[in-house]
């Protein structure tokens, strides 16, 4: 079981960091969405967890629009030249609290190019706002980098670092509704949709220091500080390798894989359900369960850390059926009473009717 004073931290944690951690832990790469005036925000609160939670100092944005190219994208994944001065009047200084390239609009010819970037290694967290709204041929890159973790340019190989976390922060109004390319959406473990009623904890901390140096980026504001201040991880990389080593030592009982597997086929034959109940998210499943069990304290697995898993992998991969795709359309349903029955029916409406069916062993 973790140190108590590590449990005790991770408790105090917001819903945002708690999902950052999950995605260290295992791993892998998450899905952030929230309604669209409050996703200036979001960026900067999860800059400010990735930076003062758990010490990853190496954060970029990347601001996707339909004019985005793969160069453009390839270039914005590399953290400013330490010491080089920003060509950019939309970058932050390289010595800033963030070490960060956010861009206004779109991308132009002050982007930093990966011709002549001298990173050889990509940030250790990249935040791709408005990820959905890249051309494909943008979004499949994105793809092959979380794949093979190294990206291509014209003149070299760029490598992800060890922590590598890659965000796509999108605008919906409701978690079902933020997805990007099928295969890239696929490839997130979990998907998670902040309530701006939640609040943003960090930065609304920051927002109340008096020494923050603020830079403007159109409506995003930045808050920096002096580089030579250090900040303490709250959770340091030792501590999120030791809840990975937990993660892998949990007992999982066949009655809870039972469980899981009947909720996954009742998903898949759900009638309101026309896919992305894939064998990858199967997978990312079992290790959700797994990797949720150190931060309650447990050694083993629970129908309750099932049922949680099952929102956080699903939110984003299921496909709700049109009308005509309904399965009792092919017994002689009517269009009209399908209709009604799909009407305002979301991804997070389907997760909880399954798990209402599904029954939870004892």
């Amino acid at each position: 079981m973790a140190d108590e004073t590590l449990l005790d931290k991770v408790h105090d944690l917001s819903d945002l960091e708690l999902a950052v951690l999950l995605c260290l832990v295992s791993r892998q790469h998450c899905l952030i969405s929230t309604p669209s005036d409050f996703a200036d925000d979001l960026v900067q609160e999860l800059q400010l967890v990735a930076s003062k939670t758990f010490g990853l100092r190496s954060v970029v944005i990347v601001n996707c629009t339909p004019s985005t190219t793969l160069e453009d994208f390839a270039g914005a994944l590399l953290p400013p030249r330490s010491g080089s001065r920003s060509v950019s009047p939309f970058q932050t200084r390289s010595d800033s609290y963030f070490s960060s390239n956010p861009l206004a609009g779109r991308f132009n010819s002050h982007s930093i190019s990966p011709l002549t970037a001298a990173s050889s290694h990509i940030a250790n967290v990249v935040l791709a706002r408005n990820l959905d709204r890249a051309p494909l041929a943008v979004q499949i890159q994105a793809l092959e980098l979380l794949r093979t973790h190294r990206i291509f340019t014209r003149v070299s190989v760029v490598t992800a670092p060890k922590q590598f976390l890659f965000i796509p922060v999108l605008e919906a109004e409701s978690g079902g509704k933020a997805r990007v390319a099928k295969h890239l959406n696929d490839f997130f473990s979990i998907a998670h949709w902040h309530d701006p009623e939640d609040g943003f904890v960090n930065l609304e901390e920051a927002d109340g220091g008096d020494d923050a140096e603020t830079a403007s980026t159109g409506s995003v504001v930045k808050k920096g500080y002096p580089a030579d201040v250090h900040h303490e991880a709250l959770i340091s990389e030792t501590e999120i390798s030791h809840l990975a080593k937990l993660s892998q030592q949990v007992q999982v009982d066949i009655d809870v894989t039972r469980y899981q597997m009947n909720i996954v086929s009742f998903l898949r034959f759900h009638r309101a359900v026309a896919g992305g109940v894939s064998p990858a998210a199967t997978q990312h499943f079992s290790q959700l369960i797994r990797c949720l069990a150190p931060i309650h304290r447990l050694d083993f697995a629970t129908p309750a850390l099932v049922a949680l898993a099952a929102r956080k992998i699903y939110l984003h991969r299921i496909q709700v059926a049109l009308p005509h795709q309904e399965r009792s359309m092919q017994w002689g349903s009517r269009l009209e009473a399908v209709e009604v029955m799909l009407e305002d029916l979301g991804a997070e409406d389907i997760i909880e009717d399954t798990l209402e069916m599904v029954t939870a062993p004892i």
